[in-house]
């Protein structure tokens, strides 16, 4: 986790104003941020917020924004599967960068709510195996980590529209997608222009994906420094 200071903020409330920390005037807004690699203490964090806000409003949309650089296969299925599970819809915006396993929950959003800002990458690439042990140990583990391959590559099969044996090859080896690649890769739906920019928010055209070795081409709160 970074050791960046959380901002607190000052924001409207029947009984005046009050101060708290962005996330949760986030969360109070139906807004969940994903801005770190995942694990399990990140995955119960993202988990308890998709419920809370279900609990709340079981209809109206959550809005999940994602800057991720990976992490565990473990732990992202188990959001993926509770934004599947729960009755509102899941819009997913990716702002920054979704490797791996942030491409995978990136995918997963509600259909036709599944958005890049133009100068996202969205990276995909196979679980690694990580572990100490005896030989049958490591057999073991490596053997966890293809079934966790196989079942993030249906999943995105499913979100995308994509063979399996598209997935397993463009798995393999780190590809890396720029924002309007990643749109007709079908991993989102569009890509969003600035706001209040002028002509549509949908970007056109289209764009080559990389290789490995290219180069990626109320009242509103106020801010406590």
């Amino acid at each position: 986790m970074s050791a960046y200071p959380i901002p607190h903020v000052i924001a409207a409330h029947p009984r005046g104003e009050r101060m708290m920390d962005v996330y949760s005037q986030l969360l109070s807004e139906r807004i969940v941020y994903l801005g770190t690699a995942i694990d399990a203490g990140v995955a119960n964090t993202i988990i308890a917020q998709l419920l809370h806000l279900e609990s709340q409003s079981p209809e109206s949309p959550v809005n999940l924004y994602i800057n991720c650089e990976g992490g565990d296969p473990a732990a992202t299925l188990a959001i993926y599967d509770t934004m599947q599970y729960i009755q509102a819809p899941v819009a997913t915006t990716c702002v920054g960068q979704a490797f791996a396993a942030g491409a995978v929950l990136l995918a997963g959003g509600a259909p036709g709510q599944r958005a890049v800002l133009p100068h996202t990458r969205v990276i995909l690439h196979q679980p690694a195996i990580q572990g100490r042990g005896t030989i049958p140990d490591l057999i073991l583990h490596a053997d966890e980590v293809i079934r966790l391959r196989a079942e993030l590559e249906e999943i995105l099969s499913e979100h995308t529209g994509r063979p399996l044996d598209d997935l397993r090859r463009d798995t393999d080896r780190h590809r890396v997608f720029s924002a309007l690649a990643a749109r007709d890769y079908g991993l989102v739906d569009e890509v969003l222009r600035p706001r209040g920019s002028a002509g549509p928010r949908r970007s056109q055209g289209s764009e080559p994906t990389l290789g490995a070795g290219d180069a990626p081409r109320g009242e509103a709160p106020r801010t406590v420094r």
